[in-house]
């Protein structure tokens, strides 16, 4: 400020910075071009690095988000190709083990109905020899029966009428005894 009161002083009226004098814009132009060669030196190129630098990693960071997102759908599209596989696998596993047990159950459905048949042909062959040694047991007894009672009827000599009651009792007898 004292330059200024020193300038006021001398010439008497307040100088005026906007009037274009040649003295002035002479040493406007001067400092402006001092200026922007000092700033071009030392200023620009740190400013210019470093707003390079910033807008490198901008396009770093949006390149390494294009390459992230790429990769995050190839994953995802190989995720999806290996769930669809999975699915199918599953499914083909759930076909073969219906198949399987399919299989299984005609197997034992089959042994089962050899292993009926088997039983049955054992339980009528068992049942035709019981009856067959129940018939046979019949026999004898009737034929002993008819001997004891001819036998009887030889020994008393009876008529017709009380013989066939002998008979009958002896009949009935056979029959209470079985």
């Amino acid at each position: 400020m004292n330059v200024l009161m020193i300038l006021v002083q001398e010439r008497g009226e307040p100088p005026n910075v906007f009037a274009l004098t040649q003295n002035v814009s002479f040493w406007t132009l001067v400092i402006f071009l001092l200026l922007l060669f000092v700033l071009a030196k030392f200023a620009f190129p740190p400013i210019l690095g470093y707003a390079a630098a910033r807008e490198k990693r901008i396009q770093e960071s949006l390149d390494e988000a294009k390459r992230t997102r790429a990769e995050a759908e190839s994953l995802l599209a190989q995720q999806r190709q290996e769930l669809a596989a999975a699915k199918h696998e599953a499914l083909q596993l759930v076909a073969e083990a219906r198949l399987g047990a399919d299989k299984v159950r005609d197997e034992m459905l089959t042994r089962a109905r050899t292993e009926q048949s088997e039983i049955l042909a054992r339980a009528k062959d068992e049942i035709g020899r019981e009856r067959d040694l129940a018939i046979e047991s019949v026999r004898r007894e009737a034929v002993d029966l008819t001997i004891a009672a001819a036998s009887k009827l030889i020994e008393r000599r009876l008529g017709g009428e009380e013989d066939r009651r002998l008979v009958t009792d002896y009949l009935s007898r056979a029959g209470e005894a079985n």
